[in-house]
C-alpha cells in the first residue's frame, strides 16, 4: 500500500481573468484512470477527512486523486465573500479540464450541486463515469438558505447585501451575501429532468440537519434517465464523516472503479485519515 498520508505537491492555477483572475491550489496524485475527482463543500477544504479519505483511497488502488480549494477557501485566493456559484463552477471546469481520461466525480453538498453542473456542462464527452454526491445540496441557495431566512435577516440581505448565520462547524458565522443568493438562481434544477449521462450514487444522512433526507429524495425525483443509488445513513449527520461513513463511501466509490469484488470489503481498521 502507497503512503497516503503525505499530500502531494501543492500546485496553483488561474482560474478567471484579468482583474476577475484568481489562484488556485490543487492536489494532485498520479495514478491510472478513472480518477477521482473532489468538489467540496460550502466554506469546506480539499483536506478535510472525506478528501482525505478518496486520496487515501487513490492511493491504495493507484488511482489519480485531483482535488482542490475553490477561491476564498483553504489554500486558494479570492475573497469568500466574492464567491458565487458561478466563480466556483468555473473553477472546478478549470480544474477538471487538467485532468485526463474518465473522472468519477465526488461532490459533497455544496459540491453535489456543482458536481450536477459540471456534468451539464460536459454534456455526452464520456469525461464523468460516475458521481458520487454526498449529502447533495442542489439549489442549497434558494432552498436551503433563502428560503429558510427569516423576516429579520431578508430585510437585512436587502437593506446590507449580507447576512450572517451562526455555524454548527465553525466558531465564525456563515456569511451569505445577496450576490450568491441572486447569482444561484441562474443554476437551479430542480423544476426539470436531470440528466447526468452517468451512473450516480447519492449518500444521505437521516438525521442531516442542513440537507434534510427530503432534499435527497427530491433529487431523486428529478434524475429520470441515469441508474441511481441511493444510501439513507439513518443516523448520518450532516458531514458522514465517522469511519463507517467514510468506509461507506470508499465503497461507493470502488464499486464504480470497477474492482475485483474481494476488493470491496471496505472496513476500516483504524481511524479515517486525514483531519
Amino acid at each position: 500500500m502507497r503512503d497516503a498520508q503525505q499530500d502531494p505537491p501543492l500546485e496553483t492555477l488561474v482560474a478567471g481573468a484579468g482583474a476577475d483572475a484568481r489562484a488556485i491550489a490543487v492536489l494532485r496524485r498520479g495514478g491510472r484512470v478513472p480518477g477521482l475527482f473532489w468538489l467540496g463543500g460550502y466554506r469546506s477544504e480539499m483536506t478535510g477527512s472525506k478528501a482525505a479519505t478518496l486520496d487515501a483511497l487513490g492511493a491504495e488502488y493507484g488511482l489519480a486523486v485531483t482535488r482542490f480549494d475553490y477561491s476564498g477557501h483553504g489554500r486558494s485566493g479570492g475573497e469568500f465573500r466574492h464567491g458565487t456559484i458561478t466563480r466556483w463552477l468555473e473553477e472546478a471546469i478549470a480544474v477538471f479540464a487538467t485532468t485526463s481520461g474518465p473522472q468519477i466525480v465526488v461532490g459533497s453538498s455544496m459540491g453535489g450541486w456543482i458536481a450536477l453542473l459540471l456534468a451539464r456542462v460536459l454534456g455526452g464527452s464520456g469525461r464523468i463515469k460516475a458521481l458520487v454526491l454526498v449529502a447533495p445540496a442542489v439549489d442549497m441557495t434558494e432552498e436551503l438558505m433563502l428560503k429558510g431566512f427569516t423576516r429579520k435577516e431578508r430585510r437585512t440581505l436587502a437593506a446590507t447585501g449580507l447576512v450572517e448565520q451562526p455555524s454548527a462547524y465553525s466558531d465564525a458565522p456563515y456569511p451569505i451575501t445577496r450576490e450568491l443568493i441572486e447569482d444561484g438562481r441562474r443554476h437551479l434544477l430542480f423544476g426539470h429532468g436531470i440528466r447526468t449521462g452517468c451512473p450516480v450514487t447519492i449518500l444521505q444522512g437521516g438525521s442531516d440537519p442542513d440537507v434534510p433526507r427530503a432534499h435527497a429524495l427530491r433529487l431523486l425525483q428529478h434524475l429520470l434517465s441515469d441508474p441511481v443509488t441511493f444510501t439513507l445513513v439513518p443516523d448520518g449527520d450532516h458531514r458522514l464523516s465517522r469511519p463507517e461513513d467514510l468506509a461507506q463511501l470508499r465503497a461507493a466509490v470502488l464499486a464504480h472503479v470497477g474492482a475485483p469484488a474481494e476488493q470491496l470489503s471496505l472496513a476500516f481498521d483504524g481511524p479515517a485519515p486525514g483531519p
